[in-house]
């Protein structure tokens, strides 16, 4: 049998292989898909989430003005009005990532699918004009979050931070609003910012480029630990919703004891007492 042109041309017969090995392109991003996504910096995917891990903006509590004030500039936002990025700061376990996830259910529960959230892990940080770019040209109205954001020494992932906060030459979308929680206030640890004052040539300057990431959220909204009358309020929330029935003197001993051996008293801790009780009763935390 006569052999084909191309069966004598290597070049072709490797491009050929090539092309069957390669893998499938993925199709092109459709925003419209759902209402939350995380994404992958590495291959310029948006992951669609079918149902975000998220508690109910009624069971927070303890952070009354916080929740109110991102509420109303989230509002803004789903209206198409000017809206500023946020940073919320302050001690672990309070409820800062809760409260941007349960914000973003309220408002798309007011205004049906108003807003996407779309989230971006610390270390993709510096893909973020990229995420800006797929974004910018989409009728869409996203909410980019960036959970337990912080920054250490010889970290430049913040300068392509403050550049996305500005929006370089193009300007920061207007469909697009940036929210970030950090245990630090001006995003980088303390003995950081007081190493550059010590060691730097022109300290001023160096420490003054390091914090003013932080100016660049419009928005500060500060938590901190929670009192025991707080505490209680939580774990009472979380019975009552859940139908734990349980004593409320036995409900504060228990929690009491919880959060002693926890060393704390915050959100995160009560609903981990939450679910060792719910686990116990044999009832599910649905």
């Amino acid at each position: 049998m006569a052999k084909r042109p191309m069966d004598d041309d290597p070049a072709q017969r490797i491009a050929a292989a090539l092309e069957r090995m390669a893998p499938a392109a993925r199709p092109a991003i459709d925003v419209t898909g759902a209402d939350a996504f995380v994404w992958q910096a590495e291959t310029g995917w948006l992951e669609p989430i079918a149902k975000v891990n998220r508690v109910e903006i009624a069971l927070l509590r303890g952070i009354d003005r916080q929740r109110d004030t991102l509420l109303e500039n989230t509002r803004r936002f789903g209206r198409g009005l000017p809206t500023n990025n946020a940073l919320l700061w302050g001690a672990r376990g309070t409820g800062k990532s809760s409260l941007v996830k349960a914000v973003h259910a309220q408002v798309n529960s007011e205004q049906p699918h108003a807003l996407v959230l779309v989230e971006v892990h610390r270390e993709d940080a510096a893909s973020l004009p990229r995420l800006l770019g797929v974004l910018r040209h989409t009728s869409r109205r996203f909410v980019i979050f960036c959970d337990d954001l912080s920054f250490e020494e010889e970290d430049a992932t913040f300068k392509s931070l403050k550049a996305m906060l500005e929006g370089g030459i193009e300007g920061r979308p207007a469909n697009a609003v940036f929210y970030a929680t950090s245990n630090r206030r001006h995003l980088m640890p303390r003995e950081m910012i007081e190493n550059e004052r010590s060691t730097a040539i022109h300290p001023a300057d160096s420490v003054e480029e390091k914090v003013s990431l932080s100016d660049r959220f419009g928005l500060w909204l500060g938590f901190h630990p929670s009192d025991q009358e707080t505490f209680f309020a939580m774990i009472e929330g979380y019975a009552k919703r859940y139908g734990l029935d349980v004593s409320r003197e036995q409900l504060h001993a228990e929690a009491n004891e919880w959060s002693v051996t926890r060393g704390a008293r915050s959100g995160r801790v009560a609903w981990q007492f939450i679910q060792d009780l719910a686990g116990r009763l044999g009832k599910r935390l649905d």
